[in-house]
């Protein structure tokens, strides 16, 4: 049972706008009393109480962690839930992998809201290691842990009206759980239609004029800034009119990143950027709580005592954080313990060999390489038609120009020939970095300078069954196993983010100028988002959905 305890802050009453000095009492992990004291206006020698902050949709095994090591890094910035779509560890195990979440987050006071995942495998034109089915999904929504239908990424699916598709979304509303959208790009009347279907959230808005047309058919929008995407400058702006259907979330949040904060960061920007504390404070800990009917308390007698106390409402510096009455973290450090980390997997790749990643030249005076485009801090791509480097009968990286190979190799099947094309935008100027987490699928995506230090790279994610590895042609190598699905670690959350940023460091030593090479790398293989992206199938384009020829 947890003790009963007081503690006098200026209380900040989010519905109420208002903030006023009182002693807010808890007894058996519930606020039994808010009792405002003689003051009227807040004191400044006292911190302030508030709801903690809520990550509105984030893949927990893109933390790299399970999830249990997730919440106790979360918790020292601030975080009292997240809203969790499951689907990485999905693609890899079905519902088997849902169900290690869930038991593994049941051993954390903090508040997981999983999801029910709606595209496994993501798309047809890719191999995924499991499928989840409507009859699947209508057996998760019978666990009252599983909370919402979580992304639809078919949107195609969705204006076309495909039986599947709208069989799920239909569970889902027979089930009384809201229905997560994730559709890139989509506007006007397709916005609409896609609404009209029943899906009542995106996260994947890059422009404020793609999120009011969202806004505008009753979907709310939720400001993305993950390790990789990063959307909260091309959003903020719309805080003053629709706070009220906003939320932030981080979607994928590499471990290095989360050590250093969360929703907390997001709250101070919006803050420091002249928006309305209340809006912004409405958007980071009351609206997710709202849609998602999380079991969350919202500093209200009687509620759940799951709120935090900050040094000031400028820098928004977490002292304490509570959840259920508990003290969970205080002042930046974690008092969560650790949990038993079971190790599940599916991996059955065998080893490689520089030439199983060399490319014939075609017959073509000239030939011309389809080239990815990637960009820092975006999940899109663009195409890029550029003349091909010929070397010995063979197509080769052309590394002054950034014309780097890429290539996915089938995780579940051994003995299956890497898929190649090439890519610019990563910089290396040496070696190759590689990794088992590519979205969705979660083969293995390698980019690299030449064969020899690609087969070098995935051969060390191979014989760890996971994990991210990158080589330098000096033979330095660094790996991070990731034994867990090969999505996540079995270690401890401050140890992996240690580790990452030890890896991460390698590659921007051999050149790569993006913020999160490894985070970038990972959504190459993601053929939901267009333009341009490589599955273990081969070079996909995103726009005609349809497979290409890398060179021609």
């Amino acid at each position: 049972m947890t003790p009963s305890f007081s503690l006098t802050a200026n209380v900040v009453d989010v519905f109420a706008r208002s903030i006023q000095p009182a002693i807010v009492s808890v007894e058996d992990g519930r606020i039994v009393a808010i009792s405002p004291t003689d003051e009227a206006t807040p004191d400044p020698a006292l911190p302030y109480v508030l709801p903690g902050f809520v990550d509105a949709h984030v893949h927990v095994e893109s933390s790299l962690l399970v999830p249990t090591e997730f919440a106790r890094l979360a918790v020292t910035h601030g975080t009292v839930a997240t809203v969790s779509d499951p689907h990485e560890i999905g693609n890899v195990l079905g519902v088997a992998g849902v169900e290690f979440m869930l038991e593994n987050a049941s051993h954390s006071p903090f508040k997981f809201c999983f999801g029910a995942p709606s595209c496994v495998p993501a798309t047809p034109f890719e191999t995924a290691g499991a499928e989840i089915t409507a009859q699947d999904i209508a057996r998760l929504f019978e666990n009252p842990k599983i909370g919402y239908l979580a992304e639809m990424m078919n949107w195609p699916g969705v204006l076309h009206r495909d039986a599947d598709v709208m069989q799920k979304i239909a569970i889902a509303q027979a089930a009384g759980r809201p229905v997560d959208g994730h559709a890139p790009g989509l506007r006007a009347d397709d916005a609409a239609h896609y609404a009209s279907a029943g899906i009542s959230t995106d996260h994947e808005c890059f422009t404020a004029e793609e999120a009011r047309d969202k806004l505008a058919v009753g979907m709310k929008v939720l400001i993305r800034e993950g390790s990789a995407a990063r959307n909260f400058d091309a959003l903020i702006e719309l805080m003053p009119e629709h706070y009220a259907n906003l939320m932030f979330c981080s979607d994928d949040k590499h471990p290095d990143t989360l050590v250093l904060g969360h929703i907390n960061q997001l709250v101070q920007r919006a803050v420091a950027l002249g928006h309305d504390v209340f809006q912004v404070l409405r958007v980071a800990c009351i609206n997710p709580v709202k849609h998602y009917n999380l079991p969350v308390g919202l500093l209200g007698e009687g509620d759940p005592a799951d709120f935090i106390v900050v040094k000031d409402l400028r820098d928004f510096e977490v002292l304490q954080t509570y959840l259920n009455g508990e003290l969970v973290a205080e002042k930046g450090q974690s008092r969560l313990p650790a949990a038993p980390i079971a190790v599940v997997n599916n991996f059955h790749a065998g080893p490689v060999a520089a030439a199983d990643f060399q490319l014939p030249a075609p017959a073509a005076a000239q030939p011309t390489a389809r080239v990815i485009q990637c960009f820092d801090g975006q999940l899109i791509t663009a195409r890029v038609d550029l003349p091909a480097a010929i070397a010995d009968g063979l197509v080769v990286p052309n590394v002054a120009e950034d014309v780097l190979k890429l290539a996915v190799i089938n995780r579940y099947q051994p003995g299956v020939a890497p898929a190649v094309a090439f890519i610019r935008g990563f910089g290396l100027q040496h070696g190759a970095l590689a990794s088992s987490v590519g979205h969705d699928s979660h083969n293995i995506t390698a980019v690299g300078c030449d064969d020899a230090s690609l087969a070098r790279a995935v051969n060390l994610v191979i014989g760890a069954k996971g994990g991210l590895a990158a080589v330098g042609a000096d033979g330095r190598e660094i790996l991070v196993p990731l034994p867990v699905a090969g999505l996540m670690s079995d270690q401890d959350g401050t140890a992996v983010a240690a580790a990452y940023a030890a890896v991460d460091a390698l590659a921007k030593e051999l050149g790569s100028p993006l913020g999160a090479p490894f985070m970038t790398l990972s959504f190459m293989a993601l053929l939901v988002i267009p333009s341009l992206k490589l599955s273990d199938k081969g070079l996909f384009d995103g726009q005609q959905f349809t497979f290409v020829d890398a060179v021609e």
